[in-house]
């Protein structure tokens, strides 16, 4: 397959204003002017944009499914407050509709994750929009581990008369259970014989990789004093953190630029539905990309829903953020801060063929998605 005569917007390199795109077998193969087209038939899209397919890195699509109540709610297990051991593919539902609304609008590919009422609350999961099962559509999984502080867990269990009821203990009970995993890895690996191993524990077992640091730690986190918190027992377990939300991480920015926290800003096209929203602002993504921070875009779907992504993006460009840097945040950022960007987030040789045309400058409100790709296939 061969697009050729359109502006193609790789992410990592700059612009070709007039070039060609080709893959095979579902893996770009070659990119560039239209001065080195390869030979072959091909495709004119007649000067439309050619970009990578978007990648939101924090979204519960397929988890909480479209126009149900509690028959399509699958992210929150909140009764009890520690589930690492669950896992975000058991209960996403890939024939929900929002998957085809996302792909609609360029979204190729999803990190998905358990909702936010409990403080450690399963494996998240990166996955591509399109297919039936979810096994075909996993790019990694896990891909992290769903840490959760402040207002929702809080909230959860205080209408339980449960702990934790304060952030204390949900600070608390995360630090317990991270000993806890510690401790059983130490008991394993002293384990000479097989039968002096600890009894298996799927809790401690799904903890294992985040503290062996291959499975990151994503916690979410609105206010400044629950971002410090995430960070502080991140330093203590030695884990490797990422901020989901950080609602009011652009008042910390300096400080966070020099613990090199990434930061997944958003949702921010959304009400202040609660106290730790107080300082949501649409400006968030500009001010921590220019404090040096790596910032991605997120939805939060369906906070916000996926086939709204791109309109994320116009509105930070809107506060303050520069056009390219905001294609990056919902590109090549969000796929560099999940250890994804060998596969997606840009468009160069050997990535997945996950890209999307359209008719026009992908920022004004009169353009649209002619073409979408996954993995080579058009989808759309």
């Amino acid at each position: 397959m061969i697009i050729c005569n359109g502006k193609i917007v790789p992410m990592e390199g700059e612009i070709i204003e007039n070039g060609f795109i080709s893959w095979e077998n579902g893996k770009i193969t070659g990119i560039g002017s239209m001065e080195n087209l390869p030979a072959g038939e091909c495709v004119d899209v007649h000067g439309g944009w050619v970009l990578p397919g978007l990648v939101d890195a924090h979204t519960h699509l397929g988890l909480f499914e479209d126009s149900l109540g509690f028959e399509g709610e699958d992210g929150n297990e909140d009764t009890d407050p520690v589930t690492p051991q669950l896992r975000v593919i058991d209960g996403i539902n890939p024939m929900e509709r929002s998957f085809e609304e996302a792909r609609n609008a360029g979204v190729t590919c999803c990190i998905v994750s358990p909702g936010s009422s409990n403080p450690i609350a399963g494996q998240i999961a990166a996955i591509k929009t399109v297919g039936r099962r979810i096994d075909d559509m996993i790019v990694k999984a896990p891909c992290a581990m769903k840490f959760a502080l402040g207002e929702n867990p809080k909230s959860c269990y205080n209408d339980k008369d449960e702990t934790p009821a304060t952030r204390m203990a949900t600070a608390a009970l995360i630090r317990e259970t991270l000993y806890k995993a510690k401790e059983y890895a130490g008991q394993k690996q002293r384990a000479e014989d097989p039968a002096d191993a600890p009894e298996y524990d799927a809790k401690m077992e799904a903890l294992l990789p985040v503290l062996a640091g291959t499975c990151q730690a994503h916690f979410h986190a609105h206010r400044t004093d629950d971002i410090f918190t995430a960070l502080r027992i991140a330093k203590e377990f030695s884990l490797k953190p990422v901020i989901l939300h950080g609602t009011e991480a652009h008042l910390v920015a300096d400080i966070l630029a020099e613990e090199q926290v990434p930061i997944c800003s958003g949702p921010t096209l959304t009400d202040r539905s609660k106290p730790e929203l107080h300082h949501l602002t649409e400006q968030s993504p500009a001010l921590l990309t220019q404090a040096g921070i790596q910032t991605a875009i997120i939805t939060d779907h369906p906070e916000t829903p996926l086939k709204h992504y791109m309109r994320c993006a116009v509105a930070a460009v809107q506060a303050g953020m520069q056009p390219m840097d905001a294609l990056r945040a919902i590109t090549i950022v969000p796929a560099q801060i999940v250890g994804l960007d060998d596969r997606v987030g840009s468009l160069r040789v050997g990535k997945d063929a996950d890209l999307f045309i359209t008719d026009g400058d992908p920022f004004d409100y009169r353009t649209k998605v002619t073409a979408v790709f996954i993995d080579g296939k058009q989808i759309v």
